[in-house]
């Protein structure tokens, strides 16, 4: 069934990324608050949808499909407006370093997708399942976003500082899931293919 309490969920967080870019550019001081209580809004619904999904037993293939999509598209469209933002960029240690670690964490998420498709195709998906790396990279990256949104102060600490931080601490553990994944299924990868007969 499509419309389950999991699946719900999911498509609320879809339809908040637009909602979060439209308030992300409006022209008021609480953008950012605002902007900041989506996305954090949008992980919980993550979280809960996974939650509801395995305590009510409401698992379903298109729900299987959607969350990840959903996931990334949240985090593909909020880096997209960090890294196009000029106060962002001016605030950042090196927009170079920053544009290049967005850059790492979007291909990171394409790549690792495509080989879990692959890998499910070949029924080996398994191998391939998150890590205890890959959940301590997505912690990172929700949190480094979250105060990277925010920029107010906490307790008398930049938050933009903070999140600039944990920001190349999720890219530095993007690379290395990335590369978990890669040796998890590199026997499946070298495996010699017979090619079709003509």
């Amino acid at each position: 069934m499509v419309y389950t309490l999991p699946n719900i969920l999911t498509l609320v967080r879809m339809i908040i990324i637009p909602i979060l870019v439209l308030v992300y550019f409006l022209p008021v001081p609480w953008s950012h608050l605002v902007t900041t209580g989506l996305f954090i809004l949008a992980g919980l619904t993550d979280w809960l949808d996974g939650y509801l999904a395995r305590r009510l037993g409401q698992y379903s293939t298109f729900g299987e499909f959607l969350d990840p999509v959903a996931d990334k598209l949240m985090v593909t469209t909020v880096l997209v407006l960090l890294v196009a933002d000029p106060e962002v960029q001016s605030a950042v240690i090196s927009s170079i370093l920053f544009t290049t670690v967005a850059v790492v964490i979007v291909g990171r998420e394409i790549a690792v997708s495509a080989l879990r498709e692959w890998m499910a195709e070949l029924g080996k998906r398994a191998s391939v399942a998150v890590s205890i790396i890959g959940k301590l990279k997505t912690f990172a990256q929700i949190v480094s976003i979250a105060l990277l949104l925010y920029r107010f102060p906490i307790a008398g600490v930049s938050a933009a500082k903070v999140g600039e931080i944990l920001f190349y601490v999720a890219g530095a553990l993007t690379i290395w899931s990335m590369f978990v994944y890669l040796r998890a299924a590199w026997p499946s990868l070298t495996e010699q293919v017979d090619s079709p007969q003509q």
